[in-house]
């Protein structure tokens, strides 16, 4: 906003028949700023991790084998006669298998952020300006506040 206090006449001539001039401003102005920061993130993570023991695998086998012959002989008032076989065998087999322990572990983690800054300032202004010019004897003068 300016007012403006134009050229011709100050309203005061000075009882002189020269020329006269007077002009004067007067305003206020207004400014602003804004400032605006703004920033946004994410992060998402993800593990998985499996694993497996022990896996076994027995096998076990065991043979016998025995073999006897047994014979006698008496001679008197009789004859006595003994004759004996002996076999004997045995065999034994066993199978394990075994599985041992299994794990397994998942995990995931997700986050998200948001930052905003901002700023305002105002600045207000007021002046004022004003110029004479008298010709003559008087010559120029300078007002301002």
């Amino acid at each position: 906003m300016s007012d403006d206090f134009g050229a011709g006449d100050s309203g005061y001539d000075g009882g002189h028949d020269s020329v006269d001039y007077g002009h004067f401003d007067a305003g206020q102005q207004h400014d602003a700023m804004d400032q605006l920061h703004q920033a946004h993130g994410s992060e998402a993570d993800y593990n998985n991790q499996q694993a497996v023991y022990e896996n076994d695998h027995h096998a076990d086998t065991s043979t016998g084998y025995e073999h006897g012959t047994h014979v006698a002989f008496d001679q008197g008032p009789s004859v006595h006669y003994e004759a004996d076989d002996q076999t004997s065998y045995s065999h034994d087999g066993s199978v394990d298998d075994h599985v041992f322990g299994a794990e397994g572990s998942e995990n995931a983690h997700s986050a998200q952020f948001g930052e905003l800054d901002a700023l305002q300032q105002r600045f207000d202004t007021a002046f004022a300006d004003g110029t004479e010019f008298h010709s003559g004897e008087a010559g120029l003068g300078v007002a301002s506040s």
